[in-house]
């Protein structure tokens, strides 16, 4: 498909090995799971090696789309962010365009046909060839296709840029091998790819040393982890492996797969002391009929035997899940089995689904597709369930001392209330204010305050005094610090290691909403 660029008078913009894409600026745009965020960290990284800058809020020369294509609305988002930017690619021809991720895997030329205008569709399995892709399609004037079939490169060996200093991703493995029906992952992530232990703890230790303290192991299903080496308490030692890095202060992790949660994860989490007291455990559905046609290989009494056994060992654990309302042949039976698991459960959050049929899936071809008002009114009940169980258990939280780790994203109402934002060690947020004449913490450092406030979605901590407020600066705050001055052009006062490159700012983070 041609495209036109205009000729440069330095004859640079056509040649890859030009100087041309020094100038140039990118913006990814990322759609999905954590995944997702994940891999634009590496697709920013690439670009900025290969000398694209940030945009930094203008418009960006390439613009990269990081798609999903777990939700319905998956490509209508796709496909209406494209067609907003074709007038404005016509207007600045030397722009391009990117599709990358699910969507592009799963979709592939179809993309370029509904959307002519862009440069470059990349999968899944070849993140790394982005900068290559852009190049040549420049070089040819005419868009490019790249699909592999499996993994090119393992993406943790790509540049990344990370979205904070603070706060780390690591994936540990790619890919699913389960078979779950209403999943279209494995079919565009692949069989499951494990990385070598020593592989991840170096890459958890590079974040340490450059100032992180909280790092979150990623995978489809991380607690299968080992699988391909043959090892089934490969994760539960990776964990306690976590446990003896020096400065590493949070270690987190998500999806675990019920089905393969076993004891020797619950008691690495128990008496590894900073792996944290957070869980997502994902229910999907509190039907035994439900969860056989999903293909999840547990049932209702095996996912709640496996929540009583992780508060047994730590009982001011939250635990979060994934539901699915509205599954073809769900009755309503079937969904008030969900409501009652729900009800035990007592989970802190829930990220609550409507059931969407995704071409390529055995349940699209499923009979007994719900109506739309049937799961509607089913998503409304659930909801307003979930909410008022995470209200109930935050309620529970009144009067407790906890620590919070401060984030760079404050609340909707902030500049009203002057209240600083921050996750605490089982993951809520935590909306607090610093006391007059109290020392203000940065991204990055700790803060023990005393809930004063709960609602169904945060907490509030407002200390009556400084007595009732503690910071800990940390090695987090001062990597906040340099990056601060590094994006200003200036050297921190008495900062270490000042004038090294910048990281953008900001960590991604979980919704704590239901809905």
């Amino acid at each position: 498909m041609s495209l036109t660029y205009p000729s440069p008078a330095n004859g640079t913009e056509n040649d890859p090995a030009g100087d041309a894409a020094v100038h140039r600026t990118y913006q990814v745009r990322t759609f999905g799971c954590q995944m997702n965020v994940h891999d634009s960290e590496r697709m920013a990284g690439m670009l900025e090696a290969a000398g694209y800058v940030p945009a930094d809020g203008a418009q960006a020369d390439v613009v990269v789309f990081n798609t999903c294509a777990v939700r319905e609305n998956a490509d209508n988002k796709l496909y209406g962010n494209l067609g907003q930017l074709a007038p404005v690619k016509a207007a600045n021809p030397g722009m391009q365009i990117a599709v990358g991720g699910c969507l592009a895997q799963k979709d592939r030329e179809t993309i370029l046909k509904k959307a002519p205008w862009v440069d470059a569709v990349f999968g899944t399995h070849n993140v790394g060839a982005l900068p290559a892709l852009l190049d040549r399609a420049r070089h040819n004037n005419e868009a490019q296709l790249e699909i592999l079939e499996s993994l090119d490169v393992f993406p943790s060996t790509l540049p990344t840029k990370r979205d904070s200093v603070y706060s780390g991703w690591v994936s540990i493995s790619v890919g699913c091998n389960n078979t779950c029906t209403f999943c279209i992952v494995p079919a565009l992530r692949g069989k499951e790819k494990d990385r070598r232990p020593g592989e991840i703890l170096a890459e958890v230790q590079a974040l340490v040393d450059d100032g992180a303290i909280e790092v979150t192991l990623l995978g489809q299903n991380v607690n299968s982890y080992g699988v391909e080496f043959g090892d089934r308490q490969a994760f539960s030692k990776l964990l306690r492996a976590c446990g003896e890095i020096p400065g590493l202060e949070r270690v987190r992790f998500t999806s675990p797969h019920p089905a393969a949660f076993t004891d020797d994860v619950i008691d690495a989490m128990a008496e590894t002391p900073n792996v944290m007291p957070q869980l997502h455990m994902p229910l999907q559905s509190g039907s035994d009929k439900v969860l056989r046609d999903m293909k999840r290989s547990y049932r209702s009494a095996k996912f709640l035997g496996i929540l009583d056994k992780v508060r047994a060992k730590m009982p001011h654990a939250a635990i979060s899940t994934d539901i699915i309302v509205g599954f073809p042949g769900e009755t309503e039976e079937d969904f008030q089995a969900t409501l009652d698991v729900v009800e035990k459960s007592r989970f802190a959050t829930a990220f609550t689904f409507q059931y969407s049929k995704r071409p390529g899936t055995p349940a699209a071809d499923l009979p007994d597709q719900l109506p739309k008002a049937v799961v509607q009114e089913r998503f409304e009940r659930l909801t307003a369930l979930q909410d008022r169980i995470a209200a109930e258990e935050n309620a529970k939280q009144l009067g407790r001392r906890v620590e919070v780790m401060v984030t760079a994203q404050s609340g909707r109402k902030s500049e009203e209330t002057h209240r600083l934002s921050g996750r605490s060690q089982d993951q809520r947020l935590v909306h607090f204010t610093v006391p007059e004449g109290a020392p203000a913490p940065r991204p990055g450092d700790l803060v023990t305050v005393t809930i004063t406030e709960a609602a169904a979605f945060h907490l509030i901590a407002d200390p009556a005094t400084a007595a009732d407020y503690s910071l800990r600066r940390s090695r987090a705050g001062d990597a906040w610090d340099r990056a601060q001055a590094d994006s200003c052009g200036a050297p921190a006062p008495g900062a270490a290691g000042a004038g090294r490159t910048g990281v953008s700012l900001g960590m991604p983070s979980l919704p704590v909403r239901s809905r």
